[in-house]
């Protein structure tokens, strides 16, 4: 079962017709061969004078102040688009936020900043919140890693990501009994880690058993039960090289299944979340999450041979 061109054109459409400029730049660059430096403008749009980002980058908060979720979601947004570049204004003024010390407390980023509850926002980013998104590794250990690949091996701030990093890895390591946000931010961190090539440093043989043995428990308790919000196999297997393909193929080719078979009638996906607040706000954002969330099956599809035109 596969995307037909057909189909592929209308969601094309949909992005040119709906997606704000970043989202459409992010699907130039993936689909149509579009330049990586229109994505990394319309990022930079995010991006405040200390070097945060906020501006309802996570479409899930319109906080336009720089948060720490906020920033992780750019190092989300990096390392999908393969981002290498340190000396990039954009890296570099992330990193004087993260060496700031904004919204830091004993080595752990704030996920939820007070200043949230002043704008539209999901209730889980609301400071009364106790959403499993709330961890010490969300998004702390996405920063971490991210300190990792891209600050100055001989600075002060590499060696406290260093720091942040194995106090992490130690505590996954003791405690691997996590949930989907914290376990998605763990991997993201052992992406990091790979990437800088610093592996040594780490247990890292042992965290990949541990990450690889969570995935399976979190998948076995959601199998094939995707209806809501739910922990489906994309959010851990993005490629056959994913950790965890080779032992969920069955389980990942069902979910290109269902992902072909529950697109809605204007050719992309619906959220399986709402804000149950902002309605107007919320009707943006959704739009915005929709691109996001429509990029990602694209390129699962396309990775995993579901893509008919290519």
């Amino acid at each position: 079962m596969s995307l037909p061109l057909t189909d592929y054109n209308r969601i094309r459409s949909w992005f040119y017709r709906n997606a704000r400029p970043l989202d459409l730049a992010r699907w130039r660059f993936h689909f149509e061969e579009g330049p990586l430096s229109a994505v990394l403008e319309a990022l930079s749009a995010y991006q405040n004078e200390d070097g945060g980002f906020g501006h309802a980058l996570e479409a899930d908060s319109w906080n336009p102040n720089s948060t720490p979720i906020q920033t992780a979601t750019t190092v989300e947004k990096l390392l999908e688009i393969h981002f290498d570049d340190r000396t990039h204004p954009i890296v570099q003024g992330m990193m004087r936020y993260l060496d700031s010390g904004a919204e830091m407390d004993e080595g752990i980023w704030r996920n939820v900043v007070d200043s949230n509850n002043d704008y539209p926002h999901a209730p889980w980013w609301h400071t009364d919140s106790n959403s499993t998104a709330r961890s010490m590794y969300n998004p702390t250990a996405i920063l971490a890693g991210a300190i990792l690949k891209f600050a100055d091996r001989d600075s002060r701030l590499y060696e406290q990501g260093m720091q942040i990093a194995k106090d992490l890895a130690g505590k996954f390591l003791e405690h691997p009994d996590i949930e989907m946000h914290p376990l998605k931010c763990v991997l993201t961190m052992l992406e990091c880690i790979a990437a800088a090539k610093v592996e040594e440093h780490f247990a890292y043989p042992q965290l990949i058993v541990a990450a690889r043995a969570q995935i399976a428990v979190l998948l076995a308790r959601g199998a094939g039960d995707w209806n809501g919000y739910s922990c489906r196999p994309s959010a851990f297997i993005k490629t056959p090289d994913s950790l965890g393909a080779a032992d969920h193929a069955a389980l990942v080719q069902q979910e290109l299944d269902y992902i072909l078979s529950t697109r809605n009638p204007e050719g992309v996906w619906n959220l399986t979340w709402s804000w149950a607040a902002y309605v107007k706000e919320f009707a943006v954002a959704e739009n915005w999450w929709k691109a996001s969330i429509a990029i990602g099956n694209l390129l699962l599809l396309r990775a995993f041979k579901g893509l008919g035109y290519s």
